[in-house]
């Protein structure tokens, strides 16, 4: 509790309880990646009385003060993830709908490189790529 307290007041946001129970989901959660609904389901199975309209309007709240950063991936709802300041990718499993981060040194490399080819630096960047399992070859 003490530690969503903080968050929240040094993101000058005031404490109240659904703020609260919002940022214990992302921070308790297995999955990095949730979706107002997933949030919102969570929250009913703990018999919380807080409504969908209220989630949405708290995580927008939250993507303004930099605590949640929001991805519009391709064919999916929209899902929020804790800035943790840390650079990442993602790849989106095209089947099952699975976000699944990495870091690559070589890509950010690659990345910077090409725009300073071209006489530009990256301000930001988002990569993005939609994959399927490799099928296996062996019967």
């Amino acid at each position: 509790m003490e530690q969503e307290t903080k968050e929240l007041r040094k993101a000058g946001l005031k404490v109240t309880h659904p703020r609260m129970r919002i940022l214990q989901i992302f921070e308790d959660e297995e999955a990095h990646h949730l979706t107002a609904e997933d949030i919102y389901k969570r929250l009913l199975s703990h018999q919380e009385d807080i409504g969908l309209a209220t989630v949405y309007r708290v995580l927008t709240q939250f993507e303004a003060a930099g605590i949640v950063v929001k991805h519009n991936f391709e064919g999916g709802q929209a899902v929020y993830e804790l800035d943790r300041g840390k650079h990442h990718d993602h790849m989106i499993d095209v089947d099952s709908g699975k976000v699944i981060e990495f870091v690559s040194e070589e890509i950010e490399r690659l990345q910077h490189e090409i725009a300073a080819r071209h006489g530009y630096v990256i301000e930001d960047h988002s990569l993005v790529l939609y994959v399927r399992p490799k099928k296996s070859h062996h019967k």
